[in-house]
């Protein structure tokens, strides 16, 4: 780890004499070193870093395209969360408009290669910031390392997100801004950062080739192989702001299939998720014909909202029923069977949108 061989190597640098140096563990790789002067002679040369192996082209491209995959998502559902708080039922949140990982965010056998590839450590570092946010517009960039919030560093290491997560919670409520120290290019940077009021749905890649989505009350999956089967980012808008309204009319929460829902989500967000228990209908009921009618005409007004071109969603529900009928028991339509209605029901709500934006009035179901 490059972190490491730094902190070893300033840490044996003789300065006139000999200097000791109590490396505490992963955690707190960049404390401080405790320095002792003492005369006597030179000590043997340091013994030389042992490099890392490099990581492997397959290691190296499978990290690019996930990462590829969960910047699309990111790109496709800012737009939908910062238009809609007013349309998520309660679930919205001043929330700081970036999202920051470091090495550790990444399953076991990518750390390193999430080192060597992306350029990450033990710090948090900003991966995406989100369009139109707050944060955008104060100036925080792709790369800045996350030194501390309001005067109060942020962890480092292994469970940084969960850590840092606890100290922010707190302190974004009921705030216009927070001050942020970050760390750009070698120093370190103060800006006031306005937040952002946002839904507070999280946007999670689930790593199979089945084409399907899922929400569980607080979290909207979108899977790889629906990510393959959408043709351009407005047909990604739709599945992702379908999810976002069946979060935000608490349906995973009406069906009690939140902890089921939770569970799959949980499983596919892994590296190597267990499929062997994804199959059929995975425990999951089929959404009543009602929420579903329900969550299409909501989630058009989302879309529409977010400026995304909502006419062709008629034609991409009617492809997916085609290519995925309900009998595909693992695919989108087992969990949402209801075409024919859903199909009318979005007919409706297009006129409706249609009417009320040449009308002028608030595109409001």
């Amino acid at each position: 780890m490059h972190s490491m061989r730094h902190t070893v190597e300033s840490c044996l640098k003789p300065i006139a004499g000999i200097v000791r140096c109590a490396l505490p563990g992963v955690i707190s790789l960049l404390a401080a070193c405790a320095t002792q002067i003492q005369p006597g002679p030179s000590p043997a040369p340091a013994r030389p870093a042992i490099a890392a192996p490099p990581v492997s082209t397959a290691e190296q491209e499978a990290l690019r395209t996930l990462v590829s995959l969960q910047d699309r998502l990111y790109r496709v559902g800012a737009p939908l969360l910062v238009n809609n708080t007013d349309l998520c039922k309660g679930n919205a949140r001043n929330l700081l408009g970036f999202t920051a990982k470091n090495k550790y965010s990444y399953s076991a056998e990518f750390i390193e290669a999430a080192h060597q590839v992306l350029g990450l450590n033990d710090r948090l570092q900003v991966m995406g910031v989100l369009a139109g946010s707050s944060a955008a517009k104060a100036g925080v960039r792709l790369g800045d390392g996350l030194v501390s919030v309001e005067d109060k560093p942020l962890p480092q290491g292994q469970n940084a997100e969960r850590e840092a997560a606890s100290i922010l919670a707190p302190l974004v409520n009921g705030k216009a801004g927070v001050k942020l120290s970050l760390e750009r290019g070698g120093a370190n940077l103060a800006l006031n950062v306005p937040l952002t009021h946002a839904c507070a749905f999280a946007i999670e890649l689930g790593n199979t080739d089945q084409v399907n989505a899922y929400a569980d009350g607080h979290r909207m999956m979108i899977t790889r192989g629906m990510l393959d089967f959408v043709r351009s980012d407005e047909e990604l808008a739709y599945v992702l702001a379908r999810e976002m309204a069946h979060n935000a009319l608490a349906h995973p929460q009406k069906q009690r299939m939140s902890a089921t829902v939770g569970g799959i989500i949980d499983n596919l967000i892994r590296m190597h998720p267990d499929l062997n228990g994804m199959t059929g209908m995975s425990g999951i009921k089929p959404m009543p014909q009602a929420m579903d009618t329900a969550a299409d005409t909501l989630a058009l007004y989302m879309a529409a909202r977010a400026g995304y071109s909502i006419e062709q969603a008629p034609a991409f529900w009617q492809r997916m029923a085609s290519q995925y009928p309900a009998a595909t028991l693992n695919g989108y339509n087992a969990i949402h069977p209801s075409v024919k209605q859903r199909l009318e029901a979005i007919s409706k709500t297009l006129a409706a949108i249609k009417h009320k934006k040449a009308a002028g009035k608030p595109l409001s179901p």
